[in-house]
């Protein structure tokens, strides 16, 4: 006999079967392999079942299936998170990867997709009408995991971050119920899927707000590795003056030999791009480049120049700080992580939060920080069969060296499971009410993924 806590897989077989046919994959499965493997190869977990939905009805109905079953849930979108919360072990997953359909409405610029579109399949659609939303570096990130966490990118100083060009979703909440979530309807879910993470509810369609951009100034500018400390100095001293229209990335990529070099990777968005030129020339003039690609680009295409650089299937540790300002300290750990980088395919990139994005008021949405600031990004990366003691002691090493240098918390959708006391800390005063709502929309927790989100518990 099954008790209360014990997962009835034969059962939810039997029903999602039922309901799913042969779209419900179980391990042995051809398409079992597939759908539970993610871009992170470090990720090994074995879920019970895996439930491809092609609509929220059959969302809703396989939530309704996992309560009953007292089966954990987890959520299969872009399938890009680095710490693999889509997959849960002994869990039902619910890939989503079958809800791909974009609208756009031109006249009211707006586009509504599914919750499995990429960031690529959205500015694919919007791309005619000279219309994007803002999106992170990486095309083949899923749009709704960006947007319910935060969405740093190119455009937040114009633009603010994904989250703040969301103008409503439809959610399938714990309990099966289908709802909408926007000012007007159950405005409390609406404000903590802006920033609280996806697990008060299974999104499966959002609205953005879209902006007008026919195109951008932009591109990558690259030095020597010895050129690191002052052009670092340099971009501390630029980005206080930045408008809001210039957006400036900085960090450190395998140069053409594996060895690091620094970037700088502008994103000017002003109507008139020719005013972002003097801006161009000041970043070149940090140092001697040694790559100088700058050019106007539709911002799709702009995006195009980070794809090559996180491969599927290699083995990712990320870890994350918020930085106040890039002070000659900070600047100084970066550099030390640069030229002891254990591995030619690890980066650093330090992403630019300011202008529109500040003008937000904190307790607006469930995102912790409006303040002007840096996010730091330290990612580990090594081929699969390498040992992962060396890259995961990079990885530390640097956090921890950064961590003085640092402001509380984090980005969450960066923090690794563990780090659960720098999660509160990351949502600052809008943690207690962020907690609230997870009680509210999912007392039994049923969409608690793993513990870097708030769980109603603590």
């Amino acid at each position: 006999m099954i008790s209360a806590a014990t997962p009835d897989v034969v059962t939810a077989t039997a029903r999602l079967r039922a309901l799913l046919g042969d779209r419900l994959h179980e391990p042995g499965d051809p398409a079992y392999f597939t759908t539970t493997t993610l871009w992170n190869g470090a990720v090994q977990r074995t879920p019970a079942l895996v439930a491809h939905c092609r609509d929220a009805g059959e969302v809703a109905d396989a939530v309704r299936v996992a309560a009953q079953c007292h089966l954990p849930l987890s959520v299969r979108s872009g399938g890009h998170d680095w710490a693999g919360r889509a997959l849960r072990d002994g869990g039902l997953v619910l890939d989503l990867t079958g809800l791909r359909a974009v609208r756009v409405d031109p006249d009211a610029a707006t586009v509504t997709i599914g919750g499995g579109v990429t960031a690529a399949g959205l500015l694919a659609a919007t791309r005619p009408y000279d219309l994007v939303v803002p999106t992170g570096v990486v095309g083949a990130v899923g749009m709704a995991g960006l947007s319910l966490a935060g969405g740093y990118g190119p455009l937040c100083g114009r633009f603010g971050l994904t989250l703040d060009s969301l103008l409503g979703a439809e959610v399938v909440l714990a309990d099966g119920r289908r709802v909408t979530a926007d000012p007007r309807h159950d405005a409390e879910l609406y404000w903590a899927l802006r920033g609280g993470g996806g697990n008060v509810g299974l999104v499966t369609e959002l609205r953005f707000r879209a902006h007008r951009l026919p195109g951008v100034l932009a591109g990558m500018i690259m030095f020597a590795l010895a050129e690191a400390p002052a052009v670092l100095r340099g971009y501390g001293a630029l980005i206080a003056e930045a408008p809001n229209e210039l957006t400036v990335m900085t960090g450190f990529l395998p140069g053409p030999a594996g060895e690091p070099v620094i970037f700088v990777c502008p994103f000017y968005s002003g109507p008139d791009l020719d005013a972002g030129l003097p801006w161009m020339d000041r970043l070149r003039a940090l140092g001697t480049p040694l790559v100088d690609q700058i050019a106007p680009l539709p911002y799709a295409d702009a995006l195009r120049m980070f794809d090559g650089g996180m491969v599927d299937g290699n083995h990712y540790l990320l870890r994350t700080r918020w930085l106040p300002a890039l002070t000659d300290s900070a600047a100084d750990v970066l550099v030390d992580a640069a030229r002891q980088v254990s591995s030619p395919f690890s980066a650093l990139a330090v992403h630019h939060f300011h202008g529109a994005a500040t003008r937000v008021r904190l307790a607006d949405t469930a995102f912790g920080l409006r303040t002007d600031h840096l996010l730091t990004e330290i990612i580990a990366v090594w081929a699969p069969g390498d040992q992962a003691r060396p890259h995961r002691e990079w990885a530390e090493h640097t956090s921890a060296a950064l961590a003085p240098h640092a402001l509380p918390g984090g980005y969450p959708n960066l923090l690794a499971p563990e780090e659960t006391d720098r999660v509160r800390l990351a949502y600052g005063a809008n943690w207690p009410r962020l907690r609230r709502a997870k009680h509210r929309y999912d007392p039994r927790e049923l969409l608690t993924a793993v513990p870097t989100l708030p769980r109603s518990a603590r």
